[in-house]
C-alpha cells in the first residue's frame, strides 16, 4: 500500500507487530538518552558536589562557552543565559516524557530536531566525521517515531489521539 503526503484514514500508518516492537526499544532508548541528560545537567550527576541547575550551575554555559567553529560568537553569547537554560531543560524533559509515554510525538520529532541541529551546530565540526554525528541519527530517529505512530504501541498515544484537543490540533498527535 502506498501512503501518500496526506494519507486517507485507510491508509494511515501501523506496524506490524515485531517492528512494532522495534519502534517500542527504539522510543524507549531515545527516551532515556534525553531523560538521562537532563537528570545528568539537573542534579549534575557523576561531577562535583554542587554542580547541578538546583545548585545554580548553568547547564549551557560549560558546553557553549568552549565552543569553536564558524557559530562560535553567537554560541558563545549564548552561553549561561537563563533563556536558553530553561529552554535547554525544559526541551530534555519534553522529549524524554513524550517519549515514554508515547504522546506528543509529532511536537517531540520537530522540537528535538531543531534542538538536535543546534547541539550540531555549536560543535561544528565533528572531529570523527565532518558531517554525521549522533545528533542527526537522533533527530531521524525522532522523525521515524512521529510518523509511524511508534507511541501506540506500549504507549498512551492511541488515547492521546483520540481525545479532543488533537482531534481538533492534529498536530499534536
Amino acid at each position: 500500500m502506498s501512503v501518500g503526503i496526506h494519507p486517507t484514514p485507510s491508509q494511515r500508518r501501523t506496524l506490524p507487530q515485531a517492528p512494532a516492537l522495534a519502534w517500542v526499544i527504539a522510543r524507549l532508548f531515545l527516551a532515556w538518552i534525553f531523560l538521562w541528560a537532563f537528570l545528568d545537567k539537573l542534579f549534575g550527576l557523576g561531577k562535583p558536589a554542587k554542580s547541578g541547575w538546583l545548585d545554580g550551575t548553568s547547564p549551557s554555559k560549560g558546553f557553549l562557552s568552549h565552543t569553536e567553529g564558524p557559530f562560535k560568537d553567537m554560541f558563545h553569547a549564548m552561553a549561561g543565559q537563563f533563556w536558553v537554560d530553561a529552554g535547554f531543560m525544559f526541551g530534555l524533559a519534553g522529549l524524554a516524557v513524550s517519549l515514554i509515554l508515547g504522546i506528543g510525538l509529532r511536537v517531540a520529532a520537530v522540537g528535538g530536531t531543531v534542538l538536535l541541529a543546534m547541539l550540531w551546530a555549536a560543535s561544528l565540526w565533528p572531529e570523527a566525521n565532518p558531517f554525521m554525528d549522533m545528533h542527526w541519527i537522533y533527530a531521524i530517529l525522532l522523525v521515524l517515531i512521529a510518523q509511524y505512530n511508534a507511541g501506540d504501541a506500549y504507549g498512551l498515544g492511541g488515547p492521546w489521539s483520540r481525545t479532543a484537543i488533537v482531534r481538533r490540533y492534529p498536530f499534536l498527535r
